[in-house]
């Protein structure tokens, strides 16, 4: 039984292995984006995501000792604290750049010049010298903490509400929205007319349209993106949410007409005989029988014009503009990157927004996709 013609163990488990891997390729840095936009700054730069739960060594920047000398026993000493606040434990300190986990709390160094410097775990820190130190630069110390796990929502109340490269995040999140929705229901409404027409109606030249629309698959839109400006500015309409939304229906009717047209020549002609014999006329027959028999296809190429529109740069950047008033979220975390790029906390907050939409958009629809991509490969 095991040699069994048609059955390949061995492949099954390669094509087990290899869906289970990319899964987690895909799956691993969204987990982390996700955990990275709840924590602060510095344990973002002191750790990474998968130590999120753990306490962390953080290395603190160094800081000078200083503060008034006094006379005590005939030394001259000098007393201050580490840090203003209160809360920070140290776990290791030295004065030497290259060293500088060399002590532990509490323990005394011997510097130069005879000098003694203790350093307590909360931060205190006592200067000894047997000569005055008026004047002298005095020493450094390095020291590392131990942070506990430290999470806030302060990260999203900052990208969301709070205006950061001139306008706040939720602004740029509507603004996307504004691009996203029409651009991806005009080319539907538009490429199901015109797929019902290329796959049941009769007419000269059917077949060069379709080739026609077959070759446009392979055109890169960046050949059309400033002849097509031109025309919007000769027409008038010019850079607007207009102009954004005719030129993402231009680029995605091809594939919209492609897929539509595979998936509705391979339903059963018999239905739509019958209908015809009935009296149906061909809007009938198109709204209340191609429509509802083609959502598979019609939902997975929303699914791909959604994320297309949603993660679009390149075309929100020459038809809509860069004003704060309508840039689109692509744009804008654009924008921190180089005015904030330091802030982790927030790349990664306003990185998730981004994402979390196409997210919910592409988990609610996949079990469409399948089937709308393998439309027509089957008779």
């Amino acid at each position: 039984m095991d040699n069994i013609a048609g059955k390949k163990p061995a492949l099954i488990w390669a094509v087990h292995i290899s869906t289970a891997l990319l899964v987690l390729l895909w799956v691993l840095p969204t987990f982390g984006l996700l955990v990275s936009s709840f924590r602060s700054g510095d344990q973002i730069v002191g750790s990474g995501w998968w130590q999120a739960l753990s306490t962390q060594e953080e290395q603190l920047s160094p800081i000078r000792v200083e503060g008034d000398e006094v006379q005590k026993d005939g030394a001259f000493v000098i007393e201050g604290n580490l840090f203003e606040g209160e809360g920070t434990k140290i776990s290791a300190w030295g004065t030497n750049v290259n060293r500088p986990t060399e002590f532990e709390p509490g323990a005394v160094a011997t510097l130069a010049d005879g000098q003694t410097l203790t350093v307590q775990e909360n931060g205190a820190y006592v200067l000894t010298s047997a000569v005055t130190t008026e004047g002298a630069r005095l020493p450094r110390v390095f020291a590392s903490a131990a942070t506990p796990p430290d999470f806030t929502t302060g990260n999203y109340d900052n990208v969301l509400f709070n205006p950061l490269a001139g306008q706040t995040i939720f602004e740029a999140f509507v603004n996307t929205a504004t691009v996203a929705i029409p651009a991806t229901i005009i080319p539907i409404l538009v490429a199901a007319f015109a797929a019902y027409a290329l796959a049941w109606m009769e007419f000269p030249g059917r077949a060069l349209l379709i080739a026609a629309i077959v070759g446009l698959l392979v055109v890169p839109l960046q050949l059309a993106l400033i002849p097509l400006l031109q025309f919007h500015n000769w027409i008038g309409i010019g850079k607007g949410y207009l102009g954004i939304w005719l030129a993402h229906t231009g680029f995605g009717l091809p594939l919209a007409i492609y897929l539509l047209r595979n998936y509705m020549v391979g339903l059963p002609r018999d239905i739509i005989e019958n209908a015809r014999v009935d009296g149906a006329t061909d809007f009938q027959i198109f709204i209340k029988i191609i429509l509802p028999l083609s959502f598979p296809a019609l939902a997975s190429f929303a699914i791909f014009q959604f994320l297309w529109t949603w993660n679009d740069l390149l075309v929100a950047l020459v038809f809509l503009g860069t004003s704060n008033d309508q840039q689109v979220l692509t744009g804008n975390i654009v924008n921190l990157m180089g005015s904030r790029g330091g802030d982790w906390e927030i790349l990664s907050a306003s990185a998730f927004v981004s994402i979390v939409v196409p997210l919910v958009v592409f988990f609610s629809m996949q079990r469409f996709l399948v089937r709308g991509l393998l439309a027509g490969s089957v008779k």
